[in-house]
């Protein structure tokens, strides 16, 4: 762990949710890898390491696309299907990618967890306000809190979405809409995320402590260093964040 949050009187913690709280990158890489099974032929035998890391660059590409308005929400889904196929020589039209997409979701839902630490930190950062701020929209992301039982943790109605907002990470509004929500300063406000600049950076420019969690540990230097100067804490898991609100 770096840098340290005990300075500041923080009141309210709000979280990142994929890949933060839900296991989102395991489930997509447990997904797409059955997906492909099921598929079989030429997806089926291709390499599944390279196929599960072509998988999640399209996600990052068409998913950032829809958050910036380029694609709506189908569009980025059906991007991300025909982006898959094409390499086999397969073209989809508008409903077959749609249908493609949606089959792959059927294997990515069945691996739903969240991460091994999420309720004894939460239980450890109380009695402070636990929130969550994440990009997507509210009914997707709510089935996921709702089906892995973490609505019993953070209720829904703390849960600020892009969706709802209009606005996404990391723009200031969606920080200050979290603060609006919990009538809190941004200064005693906490946020935790595993996007060194969308979650951590960007809520410590909106005013918040923000923390990155590289439960990885990829972090290079020199995004270490960008950390540091920005006055963001890195840690490793969540367990580490109760000592570092002191």
């Amino acid at each position: 762990m770096t840098g340290s949050g005990a300075a500041r009187r923080i009141r309210a913690v709000f979280f990142d949710l994929d890949d933060t709280l839900f296991a989102h990158r395991e489930s997509v890489e447990a997904g797409i890898g059955s997906w492909r099974a099921a598929l079989g032929g030429a997806v089926a035998a291709a390499d599944a390491a390279a196929e599960s890391l072509r998988w999640n660059a399209l996600e990052e590409e068409h998913y950032h696309r829809f958050l910036a308005g380029e694609l709506d929400f189908m569009g980025q889904r059906r991007a991300r299907s025909r982006g898959f196929m094409a390499p086999f020589g397969v073209q989809l039209d508008d409903a077959a990618a749609e249908q493609w997409f949606a089959d792959y979701v059927e294997h990515y839902e069945s691996t739903w967890r969240l991460h091994d630490d999420v309720a004894a930190c939460l239980a450890a950062v109380a009695p402070r306000r636990i929130g969550m701020i994440t990009n997507g929209e509210f009914a997707f992301q709510a089935e996921k809190v709702t089906r892995t039982g973490l609505d019993a943790l953070i209720p829904l109605d703390d849960m600020i979405t892009s969706g709802d907002v209009g606005i996404a990470k990391p723009d200031p509004a969606i920080f200050a809409a979290a603060a609006a929500h919990v009538r809190l300063p941004a200064s005693e406000l906490c946020y935790v995320g595993d996007r060194l600049h969308t979650d951590a950076i960007g809520a410590a420019r909106a005013g918040l402590l923000g923390v990155w969690i590289d439960r990885p540990g990829h972090a290079t230097a020199e995004q270490l260093a960008e950390a540091d100067a920005a006055g963001v804490p890195v840690i490793r898991g969540l367990a580490e964040l109760p000592p570092l609100l002191g």
